[in-house]
């Protein structure tokens, strides 16, 4: 027998696996038994083909070893999180579907066969949500309103349907995991899995479920967890994080210019030479921050294949040089005023000139181009990739 034949006799041997159970698991001895016969239980029960991996993050206190007595595959993580922990588990999945679930006893394994009749149905992923069936003692005050808050915050920035984007109950389908390119390491991870899979269109849908008081002692940090579920929305949404407040502020630069050099009286004042320096700061941060926003959506676009339709017709339409011949003609205007002011400082025989106004406007022209003529050439670079595996 070749070892070709040897090989796929050995795959043809073992078993399929419908469902794996993951439970992340960083010293819960008090729990990880009950949680694994539990989980165990509901496969043998329901007639599923299935495993339980316990992805053990570096406990200290025997989780790892209890788990893998109880009956299930114990997989080693030694990089602390909540994310970590889970991207290994998902590693070692061999079922078709990935149930998630944590291992404090706060869920009940019993749901398990209602969230695998959703994905029967079509669903992509399956969320629980906590919020109406949260027992007493479950969730403190804190996050009974910090995570609706959260979840609130995502739906309207990513536009899912989900209302409690962070309930650790979930399961998926295993071959979308490619997809979703998680990398989240914290409890930011739940957050993650949301946004990615409201970006790859994908069918979630949402199950009640209640929760309970948790076995042992949590490992929750509210205010950095909460930060940390803040920071990564932030970060996959560049537009809120830098175009509004870039735009707003340019806005705002422009109009303070625009009353200086028009000599507009509001409010009973005339606006001069430090208003016209206030509004050529926000000109420039306010630019600064728009080429930030399409350099993170250039790399969410090319690096990460997120789809924007918007910036995928902007991209197609708009090329390097048109940035390019942006910024130079910005750059050329601000070095012609300066040219000009030069021009009338040597006609007045090299003294005092009163040019505040002009060599502020030449000065912001002259920035503004070169922020312009750079970060088309930064959104260039970041494109490469997407341009390379094109011509491939």
């Amino acid at each position: 027998m070749s070892a070709l034949t040897r090989d796929r006799a050995e795959a043809a041997s073992v078993p399929a696996v419908q469902v794996s159970v993951v439970i992340p698991c960083l010293n819960e001895a008090q729990n990880i038994e009950e949680c694994v016969a539990a989980a165990l239980a509901v496969l043998d029960e329901n007639g599923l083909a299935g495993e339980v991996i316990v992805a053990d993050n570096a406990s200290e206190d025997g989780s790892a070893q209890l788990a893998g007595a109880a009956g299930a595959t114990v997989v080693e993580e030694p990089r602390r999180g909540y994310g970590s922990a889970y991207l290994a588990g998902f590693a070692a999945a061999r079922g078709d579907y990935v149930v998630m679930i944590d291992a404090d006893l706060t869920y009940d394994f019993r749901e398990i066969p209602r969230f695998l009749r959703e994905l029967d149905d079509g669903a992509d992923l399956v969320m629980g949500n906590r919020m109406n069936g949260v027992q007493p003692g479950a969730m403190s005050a804190l996050s009974r309103v910090g995570n609706p808050v959260l979840s609130g915050f995502l739906n309207l920035l990513f536009r899912t349907p989900v209302r409690d984007a962070h309930c650790g109950m979930r399961a998926l389908r295993r071959d979308i995991l490619p997809r979703l390119q998680l990398q989240a390491t914290g409890m930011e991870f739940a957050s993650e899995m949301v946004i990615r899979a409201a970006r790859a269109d994908l069918d979630i849908r949402e199950l009640p479920i209640a929760l309970h008081p948790r076995g042992g002692e949590s490992k929750l940090s509210p205010f950095r967890d909460g930060w940390r579920h803040l920071r990564l929305m932030l970060l996959y949404h560049p537009t809120f994080l830098f175009l509004v407040p870039g735009a707003v502020l340019a806005a705002l630069g422009v109009l303070l210019m625009g009353l200086v050099f028009a000599h507009v009286s509001l409010f009973g004042r005339t606006y001069f030479v430090h208003t016209l320096i206030s509004g050529s700061l926000l000109v420039v941060v306010g630019a600064q921050l728009i080429g930030f926003a399409l350099c993170g959506r250039a790399y969410a676009v090319y690096q990460l294949g997120d789809r924007d339709p918007w910036f995928e017709r902007a991209g197609a339409r708009f090329r390097l040089e048109h940035g390019l011949l942006l910024g130079l003609g910005l750059m050329a205007a601000g070095i012609a005023l300066a040219a000009v002011i030069v021009g009338r400082w040597l006609a007045h025989g090299g003294g005092s000139l009163s040019e505040e106004r002009l060599t502020l406007l030449a000065a912001t022209l002259l920035i503004v181009g070169i922020q312009v003529f750079f970060t088309a050439f930064l959104l260039s670079i970041i494109g490469l990739r997407r341009r390379d595996q094109a011509a491939d």
